[in-house]
């Protein structure tokens, strides 16, 4: 039973769950930005449970949204520190943005490469009338090139 002083609109203040519906961010993901430092621990109310204010609230949308694009933990502590500071350069958001654009092109690339080299060795597997089987043979042969940066 949701009464006046219960309604999270009215109060301005959430439990997690509310937080969670409103900012689309599970509860699951809250207390683990709040477990690495991304958001500051939520006040309790008097029974202990966490309570959240709308500014929390759009800091939560805020990490979802640098989540959506790939962002690690520490460039979205980046970046919550450049949306908090009012004096910030917009060169550095752009550099950060930018680097990281980069950073994903390059996995892309390296993914592209593997599914080439997967597809390849799936096709001679068709063609071959070996017994053996070149993606087997490959995966196990000591000498075969894999880019350290695929096994990570």
């Amino acid at each position: 039973m949701t009464g006046i002083g219960r309604n999270p609109i009215l109060t301005g203040m959430m439990n997690i769950g509310e937080a969670a519906a409103a900012s689309g961010v599970s509860a699951k993901m809250i207390r683990y930005y709040e477990k690495v430092t991304l958001i500051a621990p939520a006040g309790r109310s008097a029974a202990g449970y966490r309570r959240y204010g709308e500014m929390d609230v759009q800091t939560l949308r805020f990490l979802k949204r640098a989540r959506n694009l790939g962002f690690s933990v520490q460039q979205m502590r980046d970046l919550l520190a450049l949306w908090r500071d009012e004096s910030r350069s917009k060169p550095e958001v752009q550099r950060l943005a930018l680097s990281h654009a980069a950073a994903l092109e390059a996995k892309a690339r390296e993914i592209a490469e593997m599914s080439a080299a997967l597809r390849s060795l799936a096709h001679a597997c068709e063609t071959s009338d070996r017994p053996g089987c070149p993606i087997i043979e490959e995966l196990a042969d000591p000498s075969a090139f894999i880019p350290s940066e695929a096994l990570a």
